[in-house]
């Protein structure tokens, strides 16, 4: 049994039991989470797949962790322009433990 769900303009392919890095959700560890924009659901025989989204079908999990990314640089260069700009960037995510696919 597996869904897709759509949270932080992405969309992940979830099974249950499986721990889900996403963007920052609020809430603190062991805060309950439901994802009720569901775009795909499949039973192991059966398959629906939402316009946009399937009704009646929600996916729940609990916040294990609130981290960061490792660091990204982000590196502007010109030549011959005497031209540089150095900036690093840490992601924030959310990672999420799904419980159970409810149809």
């Amino acid at each position: 049994m597996y869904a897709v769900v759509a949270t932080g303009g992405k969309q992940y392919k979830v099974k249950e039991g499986e721990v889900l890095q996403v963007e920052k959700l609020t809430g603190d560890v062991g805060a309950e989470i439901t994802f009720d924009k569901v775009l795909m659901f499949s039973d192991g025989e059966n398959v629906k797949i939402g316009q946009p989204v399937v009704e009646g079908v929600t996916v729940q999990g609990h916040i294990v962790d609130q981290g960061k990314h490792k660091k990204i640089l982000v590196f502007k260069y010109k030549k011959r322009k005497r031209y540089r700009r150095k900036k690093g960037h840490r992601q924030q995510f959310t990672a999420v433990k799904i419980d159970s696919i409810s149809a």
